[in-house]
């Protein structure tokens, strides 16, 4: 075995975990406590970010959890994946980057000041402003899925998985009350897969965020 994956419950972790179980690879995986930067000093021997996620696959060592998500499909699972050759390679490649910094960027500034922070430190003025942001940057998502079942080449692919991520992460800082009936129909057939799940058990001890 040469994978293994450092991880928080319900982090952006949660992309290559997904992505590990929907390609049945074998992996190692340790889950910390959230944040682990603060309660694990030791994992900066691991990551020097202290952030998650981190994939270890022998001397190659990966921080972001989209461009792992394509590693494992380039890598060791094509079938996942889009071929450069393909008509919409620039399509998926343009949602796994779209999935970190349009789509969880003003999310995590959402539950950093409406759900981390002390009371005396809640800043609800930001966090009304980016779900805001986040709900306007969905227009394309929802326009697209008003036509598609899936992101690209008619199938379910890690692009999925990477801005699936992000419509999940909205279940916890309540934008997903305000979703559209196609993107709320998206993310219900990305929560009965079976690779969805079983992922959700990995990690279904561990303290959450």
């Amino acid at each position: 075995m040469t994978l293994k994956l450092w991880h928080c419950k319900d982090a952006r972790s949660f992309r290559p975990l997904w992505a590990l179980e929907e390609m049945g690879l074998d992996y190692a995986l340790e889950i910390l406590a959230f944040p682990p930067r603060a309660l694990r000093k030791d994992y900066f021997d691991v990551n020097p970010l202290g952030t998650v996620p981190f994939l270890r696959d022998g001397e190659t060592g990966m921080t972001e959890s989209a461009a792992i998500c394509q590693y494992l499909a380039d890598r060791y699972a094509p079938e996942f994946g889009v071929d450069k050759d393909h008509p919409e390679y620039g399509a998926y490649l343009n949602w796994l980057h779209q999935s970190d910094a349009t789509f969880t960027f003003p999310q995590a500034l959402m539950l950093r000041y409406g759900v981390f922070a002390p009371e005396d430190k809640k800043l609800p003025r930001v966090v009304e402003d980016y779900r805001a942001w986040y709900l306007g940057r969905l227009r394309w998502l929802d326009a697209h899925l008003e036509r598609h079942e899936w992101l690209v080449a008619d199938r379910f692919t890690v692009a999925d998985i990477a801005v699936g991520y992000a419509v999940y992460l909205g279940g916890f800082t309540g934008a997903a009350e305000d979703y559209t009936p196609q993107t709320r129909a998206y993310l219900d057939r990305l929560l009965a897969r079976d690779g969805f799940k079983r992922a959700l058990m990995r990690q279904k001890d561990a303290p959450g965020f």
